[in-house]
């Protein structure tokens, strides 16, 4: 379905909920809209996938009313631009595997939600990298590994290759299309990383951090993948100091010897990235990515960090990139390619071991998790302003989940970063959000200290924990998909992860559905090659001076 769902803003007063009216004329309006559906059969031009790393549903949820009571509303009635999105699926993150051949029944059948498993081969619980295979190449495969299917083991160079497996982004620029990257981590890690490297360890960013085996038996660091790989036209992120030889200066910090260049091979990436590309540029702060003109550029790369880029509640909004910026500024590039483009879009400091949302649970801090997560949902709706659901299918889902909650009874409007109404059994206060476990249990003189406030609503406090850990973990619960625009309607039932690779392979006509009916159409009409009545005008033109010629 090929139309954008807007949901009624239910923001009327009080008074007005307590009456049945309210309810009943809220919901016949989403009947209509319901009603109003049709199916977009026309293939897709343009693909975005938004992923935000480690945002589950209680995460989508808190995010929800943080944005609102941002907006200075109670925060419950609030929508997240990616929940207008008509139609809904989740991907399992453990489960049994299906076979592709799933994809062919879900082209016939009318039902418009899904739940997706994100399970790896080897655990039932994954990590960013496994799922990452999984999203964007169409292939469930072991935790930890790259671009390689199943048979390859962590860690060992040599089961690499001829286990290779290429993305959906791969693709998409085999196919003519322009392609990029945008995230709020190093673009080598795991999420990113997935869509045009193939390596045994994630851990593997520089050369200077593979082990002298790796090397003596072939493979490749990260960084240098992201270089030699795939021909990606926009990539921004964070992650300079894996493109550079070691003992190299950062640009923004040169007097950090911390920050400095980490190859131990000497080579400069970013040079040798410019070299090979005609009409290519490098940025590395807000300032140079600013002064790029869209239509000057074929090529951009923009590292703004040594490792991963800031929180968006620590970022320097004078020097440092927003999300919703480096998705704008992705897109207006990418879309002068009359092919179409794919693009990913990653928050990874919702959770903290990847992108900034997962990197804000792994660390027990609720709020830098949830402003990212409100970030990710700006870019979401940036990204609408600047493309048509006529022709652009827009996907939102996360890579996997977190032990993250919140709950106590509390009354409506309560801050998502406040108090439990009640105490606990042990007469101490507790936050409305807890973790299952990670860095945020705490014991002191025998006993759980209680919560207070203002300290609780402080970005950097932490949430209590039930389990002492150094770092929080993910959890195994499926995660929600959400899409608009063309062929949007494959999105729906109960499905394992890897099937998002298929549904948006098939949509935009990219291997191994390229031969699929309807496919030869849509290359026509992205290459301009409909039929014009400008060439009949002008031989009817010739027609005419023939005939004046003759009489």
């Amino acid at each position: 379905w090929g139309c954008t769902w807007r949901l009624p803003a239910l923001l009327s007063p009080p008074d007005a909920e307590k009456t049945p009216g309210y309810w009943n004329k809220g919901a016949r309006r989403k009947l209509e809209l319901a009603l109003a559906l049709q199916p977009a059969a026309q293939r897709a031009k343009n693909i975005i996938l938004f992923m935000g790393d480690g945002m589950g549903l209680s995460t989508m949820s808190a995010a929800r009313i943080y944005k609102g009571q941002l907006a200075g509303g109670s925060g419950e009635e609030s929508v997240l631009a990616m929940e207008t999105f008509p139609h809904v699926a989740l991907a399992k993150v453990s489960g049994a595997v299906l076979g592709e051949t799933l994809l062919l029944p879900l082209l016939e059948t009318p039902l418009h939600s899904s739940c997706f498993q994100t399970y790896t081969i080897d655990r039932q619980v994954p990590d960013s990298a496994g799922t990452g295979t999984a999203y964007l190449c169409g292939v469930k495969a072991n935790a930890k590994t790259l671009g390689l299917s199943g048979a390859a083991v962590y860690g060992k160079c040599r089961t690499t290759f001829g286990n290779e497996v290429d993305s959906v982004l791969h693709r998409a620029r085999l196919a003519g299309k322009s392609v990029g990257i945008v995230t709020t981590t190093r673009v080598q890690h795991a999420s990113p990383g997935a869509a045009y490297a193939h390596s045994a360890s994630r851990g593997w960013y520089a050369d200077a951090n593979m082990p002298q085996e790796a090397l003596r038996d072939g493979c490749k660091d990260i960084a240098y993948q992201l270089v030699h790989n795939t021909d990606i036209n926009v990539i921004l992120g964070g992650g300079r100091m894996y493109m550079t030889p070691r003992r190299t200066p950062d640009p923004e910090y040169p007097e950090d010897p911390d920050q400095n260049g980490t190859r131990k091979d000497s080579r400069d990436l970013i040079a040798e990235w410019l070299s090979a590309r005609q009409g290519a540029r490098y940025v590395w702060d807000k300032k140079g990515l600013d002064a790029v003109k869209d239509d000057s550029v074929s090529h951009l790369m923009g590292l703004f960090e040594p490792k991963d880029m800031r929180y968006e509640l620590n970022r320097n909004t004078s020097t440092d990139p927003s999300i919703v910026e480096m998705t704008e500024k992705a897109i207006r590039i990418l879309r002068r390619n009359p092919n179409g483009f794919f693009l990913f879009v990653e928050d990874d400091h919702i959770a903290c071991a990847g992108g900034r949302i997962d990197h804000g649970h792994h660390s027990g801090r609720a709020k830098q998790a949830l402003m990212e997560a409100v970030m990710l949902d700006r870019a979401v709706a940036r990204a609408g302003e600047l493309t048509s659901p006529a022709d652009t299918l827009t996907v939102v889902t996360a890579d996997h989940s977190h032990v993250f909650t919140y709950g106590g009874s509390t009354p409506r409007g309560n801050s998502i970063f406040g108090l439990a109404p009640k105490k606990a059994k042990d007469k101490r206060a507790y936050t409305s959000i807890l973790y299952g476990n990670g860095p945020g249990y705490s014991i002191r003189d025998g006993a759980r200290p209680a919560a207070s406030l203002p300290a609780a609503e402080d970005k950097d406090y932490r949430q209590q924990a039930a389990v002492p850990l150094e770092t929080e973990t993910h959890s195994g619960e499926d995660v929600v998909v959400l899409a608009q625009g063309p062929m949007a309607n494959l999105f729906h039932g109960v499905q394992e992860q890897h099937y998002i690779a298929h549904a948006m392979a098939y949509a935009a006509c990219l291997e191994p559905y390229a031969t699929e009916p309807g496919c030869r159409a849509a290359r026509r009409a992205s290459h301009g090659t409909q039929c014009s009545p400008q060439p009949l005008l002008a031989l009817l033109a010739l027609c005419m001076a023939a005939l004046i010629g003759r009489g």
